[in-house]
C-alpha cells in the first residue's frame, strides 16, 4: 500500500513539475518589447515599434542615447502597421479593425500631434516611394479613392500634406516603378490573364509598352535610376526558376544574368546602396534566407554584425541576417537576426568607428535552451514531385510516434521559410511533432512547380499534404491516430478539404480564416483584386465553366464527410475571406446537431493582430489540441 501511494504522488509531482517547465502561452505570442529599427536621414535618431499596453506605437530616440526615449504615436485600438522617415518628418500606416483600408498619418514630433492625410472612406493607401534620394520635398503613395477597383499614384508634398495626381490608372495597372526624382518609369499592366510591362523616361512622356507575357511567366522590374535605360528585374521569362538580370530598354532584351539559382527563385530581395547606386549583394531563399555580397566592405559588415550574435547565441546552428536600415550618408546601418530558436536581436553599426552595439532583445524571455531546432524535410509526391517543407520536434523527443500538427500555409501562392516560428515552437513545447509543406504551387520553386497547382485546389495540392502526413507517419515521428491539421487562410481551406477528403486521417482540425465555398470566396474578394480576377479564373477555376470541380472542392457541400472535431475562428472584418465562408460550415453542421467551437472577434480581420486575441485563440487551441489528441 505504502509503494502505491508514494508511486501515486510520484507520479502527480512528476506531472507538476512539467506543468511547471512549460513556457507560457503569452511568452509565445505576446508582442516583441520593440522592433523595426529605422535610423533617420541624418542619421541623427533612431525610430521603432514599441509594445505600450498591447499596442505597437512609434518611438524616437537620439542614436547615441537611449534614455532619450520618446513615444510619438499613442494608439490603443491598433497597432501601428507601417511607419517611415521622410527627412525628419515620421509617417505611419494603420487600419481599421482590420479591415486591410490603411490610412497614412503624419506626426508632428513637437506637439505630437497625427494627421490622417488620406481621410477617405473605404480607401486603402499603399507607399511607393519615399524617394530618399533626389526628391526632399516628397513621397509617392497610391490609393483607391477615385475608384475602389484600382490605384492611382500620387505625389503628396510632406510640408502642405497636399497631394498631385500623376499616374491616373486607366483600369488595368497594376504595380508602379519609380525612380529617385520620383518619376513613374515603369507599370506592370493586366492584359487579360497576361501581363505587359510598360515604359517612360519621365513624368511628361506616355507609357510605351515594352514587353508582354503570359499568366505562367513573370518579369519583376525592381530598380532604375533617372539617368539609366537598364534597370535590375526579376525574371523568368526564358528559364524556370525565376533569376535577377538587368534590363535594357532599348534593345527590349535581358542583358546580363546578374544572379540565378538552379533549385530556387530568387525572391527579389536585393542589398543596394542608394548613396553610391550600387548593387552590394543579394538576400537569397533557399532551405532558409542566406545572403551573397558583390561588395568586400558590405561583406565585412555583416560578417562582425553576424559573428556579434553568434557568440552571444552559441547553440543556435542557423540565423538569418537582414539590413532594415540607414542614413543616407551609409554611415549608421541597423541590422536584424533572427534564428529558429531565437526570435531576433535588433544591433546598430557605426561604419566610422565599426562599432556594433545590441540595441534591443525582441523577446529575451524565451530562451533557446528552451526552444527547439526546425529541421528542412522533402518527400516524393503521389505522381513524382519532390516537395519540401520543415519539420519541428519536441525537446527531448525519444524516437517514438506522438501526436503531430500538420500545418499547411496559406496564400496558396506563398511559401513556408525556415525562420522563429511562434507557433511551432509553442506546439513543441506541448509534445507535438509540427509539420509545414509546401504543396505544389508554393513559391520559390520554379514556374513547373507552380503550374502544377493550377486549378488544382482541393486535388492535387491537398493530395500533397495528405502524402506529407503519410510521410510523417511512415517516418515514425506521427502517431497514426493522434495528427491534427490546422491552418489559416488557404492552410483554413486546406483543413476543411482534409477532413473532408480524408475522414479517417485526422483526429481533429484547426480552421482559422479559411475558405470554404469556391463560389461565394470569388464573388467577395476585395475590389482592388479586380484586375487579378481574370487571373484568379485561371489559376483556381471558374464559377461558371468549372461549376462541378467547384462543388468536388468547396468543403461546405461535403460537411456530411466530416468525422472529426473542428474548431474554427475567424476575424469578421476579414476583407480577403469574409466571415461567411466560416458561418456556412458552422451553419451546415449545426444543421446536422454538431456543436463547433467558433472564435469570432469583431474587431479583426485576415488573422488576429491585437495581442489580446491571439491569447484567446492559442489558449482555446491549446485545449481543444490537448482535448482530442492527449
Amino acid at each position: 500500500m505504502k509503494n502505491i501511494i508514494f508511486f501515486l504522488i510520484s507520479c502527480f509531482l512528476g506531472s507538476f513539475v512539467q506543468a511547471e517547465n512549460l513556457i507560457p502561452l503569452k511568452d509565445f505570442f505576446k508582442n516583441p518589447i520593440a522592433r523595426s529599427f529605422e535610423v533617420s536621414p541624418d542619421g541623427k535618431k533612431l525610430a521603432y515599434l514599441k509594445s505600450v499596453d498591447s499596442r505597437m506605437n512609434v518611438f524616437v530616440r537620439d542614436i547615441s542615447d537611449e534614455k532619450s526615449e520618446k513615444q510619438v504615436t499613442f494608439l490603443k485600438d491598433r497597432d501601428v502597421s507601417q511607419f517611415f522617415w521622410k527627412e525628419s518628418q515620421l509617417f505611419y500606416l494603420k487600419d481599421f479593425g482590420g479591415d486591410e483600408n490603411f490610412h497614412l498619418f503624419s506626426i508632428d514630433l513637437k506637439t505630437l500631434k497625427d494627421k490622417d492625410v488620406t481621410p477617405f472612406d473605404k480607401t486603402r493607401v499603399s507607399i511607393i516611394d519615399v524617394l530618399k534620394f533626389g526628391d526632399s520635398q516628397s513621397i509617392l503613395i497610391s490609393h483607391n479613392q477615385r475608384d475602389a477597383k484600382v490605384f492611382d499614384v500620387y505625389k503628396l508634398n510632406i510640408k502642405t500634406l497636399k497631394t498631385d495626381l500623376i499616374v491616373k490608372n486607366p483600369g488595368d495597372y497594376e504595380s508602379y516603378i519609380s525612380d529617385e526624382k520620383g518619376q513613374i518609369r515603369l507599370v506592370t499592366r493586366s492584359v487579360g490573364v497576361d501581363t505587359e510591362i510598360l515604359y517612360r523616361d519621365n513624368n511628361q512622356q506616355k507609357f510605351k509598352s515594352l514587353l508582354k507575357f503570359d499568366y505562367t511567366r513573370g518579369f519583376n522590374p525592381i530598380v532604375i535610376h533617372s539617368r539609366d535605360t537598364k534597370f535590375l528585374a526579376v525574371s523568368n521569362l526564358t528559364r524556370d526558376k525565376a533569376a535577377l538580370v538587368e534590363f535594357d530598354t532599348t534593345t527590349k532584351k535581358e542583358t546580363k544574368i546578374i544572379y540565378q539559382n538552379l533549385d530556387y527563385d530568387f525572391d527579389g530581395a536585393v542589398i543596394y546602396s542608394e548613396r553610391s547606386k550600387k548593387l552590394m549583394g543579394l538576400s537569397i531563399t533557399t532551405w532558409k534566407n542566406e545572403n551573397i555580397f558583390f561588395d568586400p566592405g558590405f561583406e565585412a559588415m555583416y560578417g562582425q554584425v553576424e559573428a556579434l550574435f553568434k557568440e552571444k547565441n552559441k547553440i543556435i546552428k542557423n540565423i538569418s541576417i537582414g539590413m532594415i536600415s540607414s542614413d543616407k550618408a551609409e554611415n549608421y546601418f541597423t541590422f536584424g537576426i533572427s534564428g529558429d530558436r531565437s526570435r531576433g536581436e535588433f544591433y546598430l553599426y557605426n561604419r566610422e568607428k565599426n562599432k556594433i552595439t545590441l540595441i534591443q532583445e525582441a523577446a529575451p524571455w524565451l530562451k533557446a535552451d528552451s526552444l527547439v531546432e526546425t529541421k528542412p524535410i522533402q518527400f516524393l509526391s503521389r505522381d513524382g514531385l519532390t516537395i519540401h517543407g520543415y519539420l519541428t520536434l519536441p525537446q527531448n523527443y525519444t524516437g517514438k510516434p506522438i501526436a503531430a500538427i500538420v500545418n499547411p500555409h496559406g496564400g496558396p501562392w506563398a511559401r513556408d521559410v525556415w525562420r522563429f516560428n511562434a507557433e511551432n515552437q509553442f506546439l513543441a513545447s506541448r509534445g507535438y511533432a509540427v509539420l509545414q509543406i509546401n504543396f505544389r504551387g508554393s513559391t520559390g520553386y520554379g514556374r513547373d512547380f507552380l503550374k502544377a497547382s493550377y486549378k488544382q485546389w482541393g486535388l492535387k495540392m491537398q493530395d500533397d499534404i495528405t502524402d506529407g502526413t503519410q510521410w510523417l507517419i511512415k517516418q515514425g515521428y506521427a502517431h497514426p491516430q493522434k495528427i491534427c491539421i490546422y491552418g489559416g487562410s488557404y492552410g483554413g481551406y486546406a483543413t476543411l478539404m482534409g477532413l473532408v477528403k480524408e475522414p479517417d486521417l485526422y483526429a481533429c482540425g484547426v480552421d482559422y480564416v479559411g475558405v470554404s465555398n469556391l463560389f461565394t470566396f470569388l464573388k467577395t474578394i476585395p475590389p482592388y483584386w479586380s484586375t487579378f480576377k481574370e487571373k484568379m479564373n485561371v489559376m483556381l477555376g471558374d464559377e461558371v465553366k468549372d461549376k462541378d470541380q467547384f462543388i468536388q472542392t468547396s468543403p461546405v457541400y461535403h460537411v456530411d464527410k466530416i468525422k472529426a472535431p473542428l474548431f474554427i475562428a475567424q476575424g469578421a472584418k476579414d476583407p480577403r475571406v469574409n466571415k461567411d465562408e466560416s458561418d456556412q460550415v458552422v451553419k451546415k453542421l449545426k444543421e446536422r446537431g454538431i456543436e463547433v467551437p467558433y472564435l469570432v472577434k469583431d474587431e479583426e480581420g485576415h488573422g488576429f493582430r491585437n495581442e489580446e486575441n491571439r491569447f484567446e485563440f492559442y489558449t482555446q487551441m491549446e485545449n481543444f489540441l490537448e482535448k482530442h489528441l492527449k
